[in-house]
């Protein structure tokens, strides 16, 4: 058996930037990671991991960015606001982190 591990490239191709949005707007978080093996793409907010599957304004698009329809805003409820990383996992490989993306979501 031999113990020599060939280097499998698993990185971001693109990472999540700060957005500003406004109540009511669609807002796409972007991100896309490259593999040998496809990547299962996961997103978390302000730490914790988004449950996408239940969620009906939240959805994971194709290449693994984010789509956020008719960001919620008011004085009470801001759910969207916040701090967003994309989480990127090949299990023979392990897990990789973008960075922190900022959503803002701007008053009247």
């Amino acid at each position: 058996e031999s113990l020599v591990r060939t280097f499998t490239p698993f990185y971001f191709l693109v990472e999540p930037l700060d957005v500003l949005s406004v109540r009511g707007a669609s807002v796409i978080m972007n991100c896309s990671a490259h593999c040998e093996t496809p990547p299962k793409i996961e997103w978390k907010k302000d730490g914790t991991y988004l449950n996408l599957v239940s969620d009906d304004r939240r959805q994971l698009l194709p290449d693994g960015s984010l789509l956020i329809n008719s960001v919620v805003h008011s004085k009470h409820n801001k759910p969207d606001e916040g701090y967003y990383q994309c989480v990127a996992t090949v299990d023979s490989l392990g897990t990789i982190v973008s960075r922190t993306a900022k959503l803002t979501v701007a008053g009247k």
